[in-house]
């Protein structure tokens, strides 16, 4: 009867660790922010697509606020994570908030600036309305640079500046007339290039250092749950390799074409913009930092950002870690 009882127990006491390993094992459900509806997201459309979040003990749910509300839910606590722009990391960090860029995923400011095909130089733009997204998104700032090199200055030439939002807002107010330009990345600009409409300024060719996106985290949870954001870097990384492996080249096509909502043909040009962009090994770039840090200044976007370094905008150490224990190297 005792060996009866002790069987009992011993029975009891393994299907208890058993259930405990199996919740141990259910991933974590994660709310991931992208600020931008673009090619460069696409690590995080595939590491869902493809099961790698999960491989990490993640269960993600990816979802679309323009960057600058993205940046205002991870100040609120809303969001943990975010896939945005330097500038709002600039903007938050400035205004109260310690969040650290782990991850870059551009880190040149790669867009096209384009007008009506009324529009044929900088010139024609004077006394007509612009549309940019928030304030100091990396959209705005293409803008801003994209009047630079025109020889233009809004206020000076009565350029009105008008924050439409995000890219379809942007594209809309294009095709009803109600501005005259605007800055698209490339693989959306093609659409509207394709219906006429006219580039005044390829700014991927002009190789202007910027650190654009970015994946983001309060400096917070790395010191909480440092698992965590490793997990979520590993996953990110992960997903850089598969888009740039070409044996993946038709998987990552049909995802961009699915995601950005773009013809075959479309989605074939945008794999190829993101190949050339994509940084193999994505960590922040210190240099596309600083001078993301001196055009802020420059076009009175955040008089802060001048006392700002970029090594206080991002956390290498993940970078330094896959570096130095061989994870990059193990995914080519």
């Amino acid at each position: 009867m005792r060996n009866r009882v002790l069987m009992i127990l011993l029975i009891g006491c393994l299907m208890s660790g058993s259930e405990t390993t199996l919740r141990a094992a259910e991933p974590t459900k994660l709310l991931l922010a992208h600020g931008a509806i673009s090619n460069n997201v696409a690590p995080w459309w595939i590491a869902k697509e493809q099961g790698i979040f999960r491989k990490y003990g993640i269960d993600a749910d990816l979802v679309f606020i323009i960057a600058g509300r993205a940046m205002q839910a991870m100040l609120a606590g809303q969001v943990l994570v975010g896939m945005v722009g330097g500038t709002h990391v600039t903007n938050a960090n400035t205004g109260g908030g310690d969040f650290a860029m782990i991850l870059g995923v551009e880190n040149k400011l790669d867009y096209i600036f384009v007008a009506k095909p009324a529009i044929k130089s900088g010139e024609d733009l004077k006394g007509k309305k612009v549309a940019i997204g928030t304030p100091a998104g990396s959209a705005s700032m293409a803008t801003y640079v994209a009047l630079d090199h025109l020889g233009l200055v809004p206020r000076r030439d009565n350029i009105v500046l008008l924050g439409i939002g995000g890219v379809p807002e942007r594209m809309g107010a294009l095709r009803a007339g109600s501005v005259e330009a605007t800055s698209l990345s490339p693989e959306i600009g093609q659409v509207v290039v394709s219906e006429g409409y006219r580039v005044l300024v390829d700014l991927g060719k002009e190789n202007v250092p910027f650190q654009s996106s970015g994946v983001v985290v309060p400096r917070s949870l790395i010191k909480t749950n440092p698992q965590l954001v490793e997990n979520i870097a590993r996953a990110t990384a992960e997903g850089v390799a598969f888009v740039h492996r070409p044996a993946n080249k038709d998987i990552v096509v049909r995802s961009l074409g699915r995601n950005l909502r773009l013809a075959p043909d479309r989605a074939e040009n945008a794999y190829q913009g993101l190949i050339a962009a994509l940084p193999r090994r994505p960590c922040p770039s210190l240099e596309g930092v600083g001078s993301m840090l001196k055009l802020m200044v420059q076009h009175g976007l955040n008089a802060k950002a001048a006392q700002v370094k970029p090594e206080e905008l991002v956390d290498m150490s993940l970078c330094k870690k896959f570096e130095d224990g061989g994870f990059f190297r193990s995914l080519y």
